[in-house]
């Protein structure tokens, strides 16, 4: 194993803390295995985190922070159907295929025994989500193609999508479950939401 130098411990050890907990769960998974992963000590490990729930955070705060501005780039004046769909196909990519895609199942299975854990998802991760979509909503609003009483609602119902689809190919398709193709489910998804929210002309009498 390559010496682990300063500048890429973090880099390293968050990797290997993303690996570990979507191969064995956060209980499961001890610190000790987190740092041999790496190849450094327990003590340097602890050394950049006190705990393995200062890690989790930290691994959490990282992929939320990689992924919203690659689903939601500066609004200006793009179209808002365009936005949505564009927001709906990358994070259901990435909850569904990519390196968070064990988030959601973990938050799911342990966080009864872990509530300060899912605390820090809902604060730093599902509500960033639906701020983002609320962005979009009133975005289009603005813009005269949507029309929404309550965006904080309907961007529950984008995200409830998403969430599901993510759920079934971490959670149903290993045991069995008919498999989901992502692209056509998220072009669904985004098709769905918009017939709801995009504005229509009255017809002329």
């Amino acid at each position: 194993m390559p010496r682990v130098t300063p500048h890429d411990r973090l880099e390293r050890v968050l990797a290997a803390a993303r690996d570990a907990f979507a191969e064995r769960g956060f209980a499961a998974t001890p610190m000790e295995d987190i740092a041999r992963r790496v190849g450094i000590s327990r003590s340097a490990l602890y050394a950049l985190f006190d705990s393995k729930e200062s890690l989790f955070r930290a691994l959490v705060s990282g992929m939320i922070e990689d992924v919203l501005p690659a689903a939601l780039p500066e609004l200006g004046e793009m179209p808002a159907p365009d936005v949505l769909r564009r927001f709906v196909r990358v994070v259901l990519l990435r909850l569904s295929t990519g390196d968070i895609a064990f988030l959601p199942r973990l938050i799911i299975g342990e966080g009864q025994a872990f509530p300060d854990l899912v605390r820090f998802y809902h604060d730093h991760a599902l509500t960033r989500v639906f701020g983002a979509i609320e962005s979009i909503i009133r975005h289009g609003v603005r813009r005269g193609e949507f029309v929404c009483v309550d965006p904080a609602l309907a961007a529950r119902s984008v995200a409830g999508g998403v969430m599901l689809s993510a759920l079934w190919r971490v959670v149903f398709e290993p045991v069995g479950a008919r498999p989901l193709d992502i692209d056509a489910m998220a072009r669904s998804h985004a098709d769905l939401m918009l017939s709801g929210l995009c504005l229509r002309e009255e017809p002329a009498r």
